[in-house]
């Protein structure tokens, strides 16, 4: 029994109803929920198809049906079935009221709505869970789209997701499941994303990034937006006429250089992910625009990943391993991209990756979904109780959903090829950025803060060691160990040199007369000559067991 929010407690029996409905009962118990929640099972007779959880999911609101796109790329959570239901999960709903809308725009622009714009559309050209689009014209004539924020959609997000949070953590305590996979730290990413994407300025100033950064595609197009009319609310940008991928008849595809298309849409996120770091995660083919001069258009920029530099080197041999069919060399850059977890079965992980990765490569290597095998790289991670980082999700959707678009411009494409083609250019691209001037002005001031400083610091050495002050503490070695053997070598020595005593005094007392004797000899060195004859024995005797020894325990 755990103790419940009362305003979570109808969320709480949604997500509740949506495990036992699908056959996930047994967390619902272990979580503790089915008796505050008083779930009726009697009502689930038959069992539920793949398809029925994205309709689930859309009657549940916007921030479910973002949590079931993120779900669809969770190769390590749900079956194949249910996967390919929620790719084709769209999140177009009722539009809300014109009069909300110019409610909305006239309060974010401080302006009415009619001396805003020339022309402004009442129909909205698309209706989805965070807002919808409405066609426009500026007083300038230029032809506009305004995308206006669902109203109070803020609040009912964060209401959502923090109670989706407290179910997660029910989860990641009482379940295996959840100490698996980690669902608070799954929901943290959805929260993160959410939360930016709920923010239009933030898309206003990706747009202006990626155009930038794209530049060289000359057929890869982003809408320009319109800064002035852009707030956190509402954002304005250029209209880009043409039809979304998925809209495309198959004739108009014969028509255009589809191949070329393909090559160029693949290309530019490779540069987003490989040379920038920083991608657009979100590339599914309802976001991908055929523009009417045959250009292609890229859309809803609001996800966007940010990649350190570290990561994306590794991801590049990541994707060179796959497309290569390198399954060893994949799995060990997989490992250097994330973390053990206590359990972690390392020769079971790299077997699977490489099992993976030569079940997907044929003789020719003809092409390898690049996508699909990183999503199941995060399967086999999951179950080998490794951590991969967010971003490597947010990668793997993204290139599961390039491919979609890209095979749909050409089913021959051949992304792999591509990969391999561009790593060379791509890693001479990034030795070139670390050589940039910003890059090389940054090694420039380090260097002079060295400088700087190392008088300082030669001079305190020099007194440390003047002072008889200098420590040097080496940790790589067992002191114990080293302090045994000295001392052992020390008192060799030691014997070593009271018998050389025992020999040259025995030597003078040779000289010196006395009628005590043995053997005809002096008898006090006689003495002193077989002490040092049976100490020097035993002293070899000690030496050579020892190293007998020692011997036997470096065979063992």
């Amino acid at each position: 029994m755990v103790l419940l929010k009362t305003k979570h407690l109808k969320r709480y029996k949604d997500v509740a109803m949506l495990l036992v409905k699908y056959g996930r009962s047994d967390l619902v118990k272990q979580a503790g929920l089915e008796d505050s929640i008083e779930l009726d099972e009697t009502r689930l007779e038959t069992v539920p198809k793949a398809e029925e959880l994205a309709s689930d999911l859309e009657k549940l609101g916007p921030t479910f049906i973002k949590l079931g796109q993120l779900l669809s790329t969770r190769a390590d959570l749900l079956p194949a079935p249910y996967l390919e239901a929620l790719t084709r999960l769209q999140d177009h709903i009722e539009p809300f009221p014109y009069e909300e809308v110019d409610h909305i725009v006239s309060g974010e622009l401080g302006v009415r709505l009619s001396k805003a714009f020339a022309e402004f559309e009442p129909e909205p050209l698309a209706a989805a869970s965070l807002g919808q689009v409405h066609r426009a014209y500026m007083r300038d004539g230029r032809a506009v789209v305004v995308k206006v924020q669902r109203p109070r959609i803020r609040d009912q997000i964060v209401e959502d997701l923090e109670a989706l949070e407290e179910v997660a953590q029910f989860m990641d305590v009482h379940t295996e499941l959840g100490r698996r996979y980690e669902f608070v730290n799954m929901l943290s990413g959805l929260r993160k994303s959410l939360l930016h994407e709920l923010d239009f300025k933030t898309e206003g100033n990706n747009l202006v990034m990626f155009a930038e950064n794209l530049r060289e595609f000359e057929r890869i197009v982003i809408p320009e937006p319109v800064l002035d009319y852009t707030t956190s609310r509402v954002l304005t940008m250029e209209y880009i006429p043409g039809r979304k991928i998925t809209d495309v008849s198959p004739l108009r595809l014969l028509e255009i250089d589809g191949p070329g298309l393909a090559d160029e849409l693949f290309r530019a996120y490779l540069n987003q992910i490989l040379v920038d770091g920083v991608f657009h995660a979100d590339p599914h083919p309802g976001n991908v625009l055929l523009t009417d001069d045959e250009r292609i258009g890229l859309l809803d920029l609001g996800m966007v990943a940010r990649l350190m530099t570290s990561f994306h080197d590794n991801l590049l041999r990541l994707l060179l391993a796959i497309s290569e069919g390198k399954g060893e060399d994949a799995a060990d850059t997989a490992i250097k991209m994330g973390e053990p977890k206590p359990g972690f079965n390392k020769a079971d992980f790299v077997r699977r990756v490489a099992d993976l990765v030569a079940e997907n490569a044929d003789v020719n290597l003809s092409h390898i979904n690049a996508g699909q095998v990183t999503l199941e790289i995060t399967k086999i991670s999951a179950d080998c109780w490794f951590r991969l980082p967010p971003e490597f999700t947010m990668i793997a959707k993204a290139l599961l959903n390039l491919d979609r678009c890209v095979y749909t411009l050409d089913p021959g494409f051949n992304p792999n090829a591509v990969i391999r083609q561009r790593a060379t250019e791509i890693l001479q691209r990034n030795v070139l950025k670390s050589l940039a001037p910003s890059q090389l002005l940054t090694g420039a001031v380090e260097v002079k803060e060295f400088v700087e400083k190392l008088p300082v610091r030669v001079n305190r050495i020099l007194d440390a060691i003047g002072n008889n002050e200098l420590k040097i503490r080496v940790d790589a070695i067992d002191e114990k160990v080293v302090l045994e053997g000295l001392q052992k070598v020390a008192n060799r020595i030691s014997l070593g040199l009271v018998l050389a005593a025992l020999i040259v005094g025995a030597a003078m007392l040779m000289r010196v007369e006395t009628s005590f004797r043995i053997l005809g000899y002096p008898g006090f060195s006689m003495i002193f000559f077989m002490i040092a004859a049976i100490a020097g024995i035993a002293l070899a005797i000690s030496i050579v067991m020892n190293d007998v020894k020692a011997r036997r325990k470096s065979k063992d």
